[in-house]
């Protein structure tokens, strides 16, 4: 199996650089998201209800089908 990753980015910590992969970049991502989302209910700014409300609005306007121009 080959193991050519591209990656997204190069980071320098403490003076040493490392290439960041897309997948750990997504996972990053991820955890950052579940753990706003997951502040914001406990210390009730929003309700879940609302976070799946929105979702569900922003998929709507983001993610339809193309209109069929000829």
């Amino acid at each position: 199996m080959s193991d050519n990753k591209e990656f997204a980015l190069k980071m320098v910590i403490d003076g040493k650089e490392r290439d960041i992969t897309y997948e750990e970049l997504a996972l990053s991502n991820n955890l950052a998201q579940e753990a706003l989302v997951a502040l914001l209910i406990e210390k009730k700014i929003i309700k879940p209800q609302e976070l799946l409300d929105r979702m569900q609005k922003v998929k709507k306007e983001r993610y339809r089908a193309p209109d069929n121009q000829n």
